[in-house]
């Protein structure tokens, strides 16, 4: 039996209300122009068909319902919530268990996971072998901008690495304010 191609589609939430307008950072929303920008975003998204399996999302509430909208547009049919996808939060047992050989769903091809910066983005370059010093800085993902990453075959050694970037779609990019999308091979 081939192994299946496995994707990652990394979201990031979409715009939420400034930290000083509530007081606990977990429990801000997304604003009426985040949600309004979001659902284009994810219908961008879809109309490139890069639907998913499932939508993982951090707990926090502007990741939720980033997640939500991307289940009611059509991304994905079903999503569940992953403490591991919370700031500061470790997300490669997560990934391992997902991509590991006794997967949770092993029918799966792409996964969405929602998430927060700076985490989406260095997790991201750690996947595609960007040394963790540099991971920070080394892409970036804008509010409910997306990057999509591929893994002909299953890893061998590890996840750091082991992916290949296959785009990295800007806000302007799934808003139409350009043509076509920044891709990576």
């Amino acid at each position: 039996m081939t192994p299946r191609k496995r994707e990652l589609l990394l979201v990031r939430h979409g715009i939420a209300e400034e930290r000083a307008d509530a007081a606990d950072d977990a429990q801000r929303s997304l604003t009426p122009e985040g949600r309004e920008r979001t659902i284009a975003q994810l219908r961008s998204l879809v109309g490139l068909d890069l639907n998913c399996d499932l939508v993982l999302s951090s707990p926090l509430v502007r990741a939720r319902q980033t997640a939500e909208l991307a289940v009611q547009v059509g991304l994905a049919p079903e999503l569940e919530l992953a403490a591991a996808l919370a700031p500061l939060a470790d997300p490669l047992p997560l990934l391992e268990r997902w991509l590991g050989a006794v997967s949770p769903r092993p029918a799966w091809r792409r996964l969405a996971l929602v998430g927060h910066e700076p985490d989406l983005s260095t997790l991201a370059a750690l996947l595609i072998g960007v040394p963790m010093a540099l991971a920070p800085e080394a892409l970036q993902l804008k509010k409910a901008g997306a990057a999509l990453l591929q893994w002909p075959k299953p890893p061998q050694a590890g996840l750091l690495g082991s992916a290949r970037l296959a785009l990295l779609l800007p806000p302007r990019v799934l808003l139409g304010s350009r043509s076509t999308a920044s891709s990576c091979g």
